[in-house]
């Protein structure tokens, strides 16, 4: 689950910084819950998977007894009733519809502000690193109101004065950033755009050192877990695999949607080469010259981007419609009316769509790029696996299950028997939450004081670790 990609691009100065929305308190927990303070730096469940970890999961563990406050930062979250929010402001400088833009002067209101202007301003992407200083100092003032912070893959240098300030700290690290850089890089065109793209992943060498210094990391398939240890150096005894799940009562098949002839979907939250758009597009180009299709994308691509190009040379524009926007309930209806779903990525850590599709019942091609397998199943019976970047492969695949009635039914009724047997938020939350349980006893038996006792309250303390802490001091870039 990456954030960013390597967009250049400048914005207007002039709209004003909008104002905070207020502070939710979270519910209290049940007897026995644990009190959690949720961190993610990107909260929006529409921009990528971390924001639909951050609603479901939070939802999840409350439901469990547990007590949960997210801290977010820009865009802001969406979380159900009893999950609390701090806003964690930053100065938004990746806001649509003026990405890369110049605030006015009046918004910079501290040091952190300056830095993650300046970051921005050498090509670089600060948000990781400026959020976890802005959530440490946020919670030095709060540390006897939470056991422990659950942070999903922020890795800032932030995390690691936290440790230092005494706190139980648990990460979650869907997939490592290093593939996103790669497959990045291998896509560039010229010296430029390989040096800019290197400037703006430069973030990866704080989260690589601070991911090697963290005392426990979750992440979400085997795969991951063997791409972090390698790609990484994160120790694989440090890391438990906890599955991400999907809302099997919204994804559903639903009564009185039918699929509509040829219609094949796909979703994808970002413009990115990892997500394989333009192999799909290609092979839809392909089978456009034998049959009646059309391409619904779940997502807003770049008007500039690699994938609005490739539509345009292929003369796809006719038959390939994008939505975004778009509630739980509405993109469920979107997969019934499509009698092929594609994950066409070239990598994934997990895949929210893969689940999503076969959720609703939609029999599904995809490819065998990172954790896909593991996710989708065997080849054949749960769904049909390709290789990635192969538009032959894809367009074959695709073409089969249109051609093929009785395959589309079975696939699609062993995909949904898949998922409600392993992937559902509820076993997400009860992975998760072993994972506090686990880690606590370790925390007050000796190699740490527990953190009620340790803080009292922490006014002085806070202030005390805070003064120490440099923000040039490790720079991620």
């Amino acid at each position: 689950m990456s954030e960013g990609s390597g967009t250049t691009g400048r914005g207007t100065h002039r709209r004003p910084r909008p104002s905070l929305p207020d502070r939710v308190p979270p519910r209290p927990p049940a007897p026995g819950g644990l009190r959690v303070a949720f961190l993610v730096y990107r909260g929006n469940p529409r921009c990528g998977g971390q924001g639909v970890y951050t609603r479901h999961l939070t939802r999840e563990l409350v439901a469990l007894g547990h007590s949960v406050e997210v801290f977010a930062g820009q865009p802001w979250p969406e979380l159900d009733d009893g999950v609390g929010f701090t806003p964690v402001p930053s100065l938004d400088l990746y806001r649509d519809p003026d990405p890369f833009r110049v605030p006015r002067l009046a918004e910079f209101r501290s040091g952190i502000d300056a830095l993650e202007f300046g970051v921005m301003c050498t090509a670089g992407f600060p948000e990781p690193w400026t959020f976890s200083l802005r959530a440490r100092r946020m919670l030095a003032e709060r540390r006897d109101e939470f056991d422990l912070i659950h942070d999903n893959q922020c890795l800032g240098n932030g995390m690691l004065g936290m440790l230092r300030d005494g706190w139980p700290l648990l990460t979650t690290l869907h997939h490592p950033i290093t593939v996103d850089r790669q497959l990045a890089l291998e896509h560039t065109t010229n010296p430029w755009q390989r040096f800019t793209t290197r400037r703006w992943f430069g973030f990866l060498r704080m989260q690589v050192r601070v991911a090697r210094r963290l005392p426990r990391v979750v992440t979400v398939s085997e795969s991951s877990r063997r791409d972090i240890a390698e790609q990484m150096g994160v120790e694989p005894g440090r890391m438990t695999v906890v599955p991400v799940g999907v809302d099997h009562t919204v994804f559903r098949p639903m009564e009185g949607v039918t699929p509509i002839p040829g219609r094949i979907m796909v979703t994808s939250s970002s413009d990115v080469p990892m997500k394989g758009l333009v192999p799909l597009l290609e092979a839809v180009a392909k089978l456009r010259t034998e049959r009646e299709v059309e391409l619904l994308v779940i997502g807003n691509p770049r008007p500039d981007g690699r994938v609005a190009r490739a539509i345009e040379r292929l003369g796809l524009a006719p038959i390939v419609r994008c939505v975004t926007g778009i509630s739980d309930e509405e993109l469920a209806r979107q997969y019934g009316q499509a009698q092929v779903a594609v994950v066409p990525s070239l990598y994934e850590g997990f895949s929210l769509p893969a689940i999503e599709a076969m959720a609703c019942g939609v029999p599904l091609v995809a490819t065998t790029g990172g954790a896909l397998p593991e996710v989708v199943g065997t080849d054949g019976d749960t769904g049909l696996l390709v290789p990635p970047g192969d538009p032959s492969a894809l367009a074959g695949a695709i073409a089969r299950l249109l051609d093929d009635p009785d395959l589309r039914a079975r696939l699609g009724s062993a995909g949904r028997a898949r998922v409600l047997g392993r992937f559902t938020w509820e076993v997400t939350a009860r992975g998760t939450a072993a994972e506090y349980e686990a880690m606590l006893p370790e925390l007050s038996g000796g190699r740490a004081a527990p953190v009620r006792a340790a803080t009292g309250g922490g006014g002085a303390l806070a202030g005390e670790a805070l003064a120490g802490e440099s923000l040039a001091g490790e720079s991620p870039c």
